[in-house]
């Protein structure tokens, strides 16, 4: 029934991922979300964040940033970790996947997506043909409307869950 919402991998946070695995296994593109995934919520991209995309360009893998937010967000993100992005990219929708995988010569097979969403960041990646992973939130605050949607979320994970 929530199977449309499910995961491929859940997991506690973006750093744990064996992103050189996932080259091995073909993946040459990986796109986050950033609050909540990378930093918490309205945060600047910290050392951690920072290692990871290097890290991430010298296993040979193209990133990108999409995030629902507005460009001075995204942008001062993605200039601290030298990446490309979109802003205000309409997730769920495929368009800002579709786009994001379009700069960076990748399809669906061989991308990857990272986010804390299940309706937004997971949906909207499953629905372009991405392998998603969901992690938990870095920080509890959080805007209202990402509160209400937590609520719903916990029981789309308890029957994902329940069916691992």
């Amino acid at each position: 029934m929530f199977s449309c919402f499910y995961p491929d991998e859940y997991l506690d946070c973006a750093y744990e991922i064996d992103f050189e695995a996932f080259y091995r296994r073909g993946i040459r593109g990986v796109i986050f979300d950033i609050d909540n995934t990378l930093v918490p919520h309205n945060a600047p991209a910290d050392a951690r964040a920072a290692a990871l995309f290097e890290r991430l360009r010298r296993t040979g893998c193209r990133t990108m940033l999409l995030s629902n937010n507005k460009e001075p967000r995204v942008k001062a993100f993605a200039d601290q970790v030298k990446t490309d992005y979109l802003y205000k990219a309409g997730k769920p929708g495929r368009a800002g996947y579709q786009k994001a995988m379009e700069r960076m010569g990748t399809t669906g097979r061989t991308t990857l997506f990272v986010g804390d969403q299940l309706f937004t960041d997971v949906w909207g990646a499953k629905r372009s043909g991405i392998y998603t992973i969901l992690v938990k939130p870095i920080h509890p605050k959080e805007e209202i409307q990402i509160v209400c949607k937590r609520y719903l979320e916990k029981i789309v994970l308890y029957f994902y869950l329940k069916s691992k």
